[in-house]
């Protein structure tokens, strides 16, 4: 067994990274009170984003990794500026959230893949090279935990647990941290304490599209590879990281790994003998059937925001 762990630990920390940010994204979200399933569009979106300007840049700029965090900004970006669709929806109109949220899944499948097309002809962006795998120095000798943790690591690892340690840091121990949770506890509450709930939503739903736009941009630079119209279902698989994670970062974090465990051990289940016993459609399955459970458990004891997915109206009280 220990064996095995060893084996898949570092596939399943470079699977989990991407399913974490977007996660920690939604976590904004649904804190200033707006529920956003648009997290798989949003990753889509990076991801075409991503692979577009690295590919452009690349040509550019041949060999040189200046041209793959260009394209993790730039779809940063992209994926803040996209969302905003979904928080003029929501906010501005009261456009139910779950309506809104699949209207931002099927517009961005939809313009990514035609965009791909035209530009390419095939519909797939390929890039020359993403980042290169890292053992952290002295820490990946360390005995036992420095084969898991720190031996082929990529930057954007780090990168990411840096966020998340901010993120939390932000939302616990800040006058900004407490005013966004407030807009999704009670919201007229905090209206009525000077507090635009507006803004704050819109930072809200800005900040989890411009992370689930990194989020798919970092699967095109560590295991992807190219863009081919679909992040495979990560956008859905971290919005139930979120409910298993009960809305917060560190609950967040031990949710990602936890299916990021259970996707790696689907994936690569076919070259670790001792799995390659077990039928490939069981192991196939096996994350979405865990994910399925764990929502089943853990619904029951939700800590969902209070006013999560009701539009705001000051003139109610």
């Amino acid at each position: 067994m220990w064996t095995i762990i060893q084996q898949i630990a570092p596939y399943a920390i470079l699977f989990t990274i991407p399913l974490l940010i977007t996660a920690l994204g939604a976590l904004f979200s649904e804190r200033s009170g707006v529920v956003n399933i648009g997290l798989e569009g949003l990753m889509v979106v990076g991801a075409f984003t991503g692979a577009l300007v690295i590919l452009k840049m690349q040509e550019i700029m041949p060999g040189q990794q200046k041209a793959i965090w260009i394209g993790l900004i730039v779809a940063t970006l992209v994926g803040l500026l996209f969302s905003l669709l979904h928080a003029f929806a929501s906010i501005n109109l009261s456009a139910n959230q779950i309506i809104s949220g699949t209207a931002i899944n099927m517009i961005a499948g939809a313009i990514t893949v035609f965009l791909a097309r035209n530009i390419t002809g095939s519909g797939n962006i390929r890039i020359s090279s993403g980042l290169k795998p890292f053992d952290v120095p002295f820490l990946s000798d360390l005995p036992i935990i420095g084969n898991l943790l720190f031996t082929r690591t990529y930057a954007t690892t780090w990168v990411i647990l840096a966020i998340l340690l901010i993120s939390t840091f932000v939302l616990y121990k800040t006058p900004f941290g407490l005013r966004l949770r407030s807009c999704g506890e009670h919201p007229h509450a905090a209206e009525a304490a000077g507090i635009s709930v507006k803004k704050m939503r819109y930072i809200g739903v800005m900040i989890s599209g411009a992370f689930a736009g990194l989020g798919g941009a970092i699967i095109i630079v560590t295991f992807g590879g190219e863009f081919t119209g679909t992040v495979a279902g990560l956008g859905f698989l971290a919005l139930a990281s979120l409910i298993f994670g009960q809305w917060k970062p560190l609950g967040v974090l031990a949710a990602t790994l936890f299916f990021g465990f259970a996707t790696t051990i689907a994936n690569v289940s076919q070259v670790i003998p001792t799995l390659a016993v077990i039928p490939p459609v069981i192991l196939k399955v096996f994350p979405y059937v865990v994910t399925l459970i764990a929502l089943v458990i853990f619904s029951k004891s939700s800590q969902a925001p209070k006013a999560v997915g009701e539009p705001f109206d000051s003139g109610k009280r």
